[in-house]
């Protein structure tokens, strides 16, 4: 007989087992923090951070969303925009989208604003960051009674 032959079953499976057993570690994974940063928060999309955190007591809000666009306005839509309490793109390629959102003492702002973008479809009127009935309709010209 060889010298494995007389070998049991149970001493060749302690032979098998490493020596060495590595620890356990995830190197080169980076240490994050458990709680989100203030500019991660900020980036988030309003109805998924709602789910995550709640939603938060903010004052009443009118946020438009609208495409980019042919022509000379689409400057000035964007820089107008950008003058919101809270602007920010969204999307890439056909479904990039400029977001502004509003507060009602900032009517002015939002009747300019309107005048340039209420022309095209696309553009969509949000009312404390939710879809609204008769937005364009009625929740508009509401606001345009707050202009003195």
């Amino acid at each position: 007989m060889k010298e494995t032959d007389d070998v049991t079953p149970e001493q060749g499976a302690e032979s098998e087992r490493p020596t060495f057993r590595p620890l356990e570690q995830f190197w080169p994974y980076v240490e994050l923090s458990e709680q989100p940063s203030e500019e991660e928060l900020a980036a988030l999309d309003p109805e998924l951070a709602a789910a995550l955190y709640g939603t938060p007591p903010r004052p009443f809000s009118l946020t438009f969303s609208f495409p980019p666009f042919e022509g000379p306005e689409h400057e000035r839509a964007v820089e107008l925009a950008r003058r919101s309490l809270e602007y920010r793109e969204v999307g890439s390629g056909e479904g990039r989208r400029h977001r502004a959102r509003f507060q009602s003492d900032q009517v002015l702002a939002i009747r300019e604003l309107w005048a340039i973008i209420g022309r095209f479809d696309e553009s969509e009127v949000l009312l404390d960051d939710q879809p609204v009935p008769y937005a364009r309709e009625l929740w508009l010209p509401l606001l345009w009674l707050l202009i003195r």
